[in-house]
């Protein structure tokens, strides 16, 4: 992260294009399949809704990351009605989130890199891709603003490149039946949809490092948010308009888009380096955060184990995000179903979004000025999203014991 004098500073550019990166990782090439299988064409509803939603949650937490600009964030924001406990478990519910979360894309990394180096399994290549990006975390080697963008143009050109190839064979007879498994399962798929939009809050940190914060805060969060869900939206519908939809119950995206688009052989490599290079530079930049956010969270411990494992220097950067890399390969190895990784992910990181916004509802300006209204949809959006997660980490759980 930059810092120091304003000439350091990052301009409201490269404060989008750093929400876009977090945001832009697996989900949207693993949400194909999951919509087809669940939903069926009404899960372009689905999205529609989540980035509205988001966008009134980042609205709001923006405001409050305005208000209580210090370090600790989750922890800061809670602390601020609810005090120090509540304040420590929802920094911890969304640093596992998140870790779970990224055991998801080392498992997606591991998969699509098979592709270009078939000799190894997919558990073998994801470790050593989660190995690298961290040693790298480790030794301080941080994406820069040049690093920033070309990450972004690897993962959108090939985006874009398969919205116009889809294009070109729409068939608006696959838009029935619309919703083939009920409206309900709309509702339901925004669980699984706002695992795609996960990391946009990276952005209300970045309020120490961008020129003109309080403007250009919100300005970045509304602009990396409606252009990753338009990006969304575009990448979704593209497919469901010119592929059957019952294909993905066999078979992975490339594959499908391969027989969709047979013309074009090389489709298959454009969607695994577009895939990789999302995956590797979202966990790459969430591998450091969640070291930093680790470390500050140990450091918000009152217990004299803790205090004392930060002055001798066990507890540190280095050793906070190996335990972040240690976190995610748990996940990775541990979790294989890719519905589980969905739900988890969801509530433990709705949570930390809905009690760090609850705090504008104790603070009279916020009602006085009527953004509490933004607020209260946040929240009533972000609620339905987390009792959705719910239900459905309660039916995997079951499935087990069963």
């Amino acid at each position: 992260m930059i810092e120091g004098n304003s000439s350091q500073k990052i301009g409201l550019s490269t404060a989008t294009i750093i929400g876009m990166n977090a945001m832009i990782g697996a989900g949207i090439f693993a949400l194909p399949a999951v919509l087809a299988n669940h939903v069926g064409p009404a899960g372009i509803l689905a999205f529609i809704f989540v980035t509205a939603s988001v966008w009134f949650i980042a609205q709001s937490l923006a405001r409050v990351a305005k208000r209580f600009p210090q370090e600790g964030s989750f922890y800061t924001y809670t602390k601020q009605w609810a005090g120090h406990t509540l304040g420590i478990i929802s920094s911890g519910t969304y640093l596992f989130g998140i870790l779970v979360a990224k055991g998801l894309l080392v498992q997606k990394a591991g998969e699509f890199a098979r592709y270009f180096v078939p000799q190894f399994s997919a558990n073998t290549l994801g470790t050593i891709i989660l190995a690298i990006i961290v040693i790298l975390n480790v030794l301080g080697i941080k994406m820069s603003q040049l690093g920033q963008r070309i990450l972004i143009i690897c993962t959108v050109i090939p985006i874009l490149t398969i919205i116009a190839l889809c294009l070109t064979k729409i068939d608006f007879n696959l838009l029935t039946p619309f919703a083939p498994y009920g409206f309900a399962n709309v509702l339901d798929a925004t669980r699984v949809v706002i695992f795609g939009f996960f990391g946009f809050e990276c952005a209300t940190s970045l309020f120490n490092c961008v020129k003109n914060p309080e403007k250009n805060i919100p300005k970045a969060l509304t602009y990396s948010i409606f252009l990753v869900g338009a990006l969304y939206t575009l990448f979704i519908g593209a497919i469901i308009l010119s592929t059957p939809l019952n294909l993905f119950a066999i078979k992975e995206l490339p594959e499908v888009l391969k027989m969709t688009l047979p013309e074009y052989p090389w489709i298959v490599t454009i969607i695994n380096v577009s895939i990789l290079s999302a995956i590797i530079g979202t966990i790459h930049s969430m591998v450091w955060a969640s070291g930093c956010l680790l470390l500050s969270l140990f450091k918000k411990m009152t217990r004299p184990t803790f205090k004392k494992l930060l002055s001798t220097n066990i507890i540190n950067r280095k050793t906070s995000i190996i335990l972040s890399g240690l976190v995610i390969y748990v996940s990775f190895l541990v979790i294989k179903k890719q519905d589980l990784f969905f739900s988890l992910a969801a509530i433990f990181i709705v949570f930390s979004y809905l009690t760090s916004i609850v705090t504008l509802l104790f603070i009279k300006e916020e009602w006085k000025s009527r953004q509490n209204i933004k607020t209260v949809i946040g929240i009533a959006t972000a609620s339905m999203i987390f009792i959705f997660a719910a239900q459905d980490l309660i039916q995997e759980v079951a499935k087990i014991f069963n």
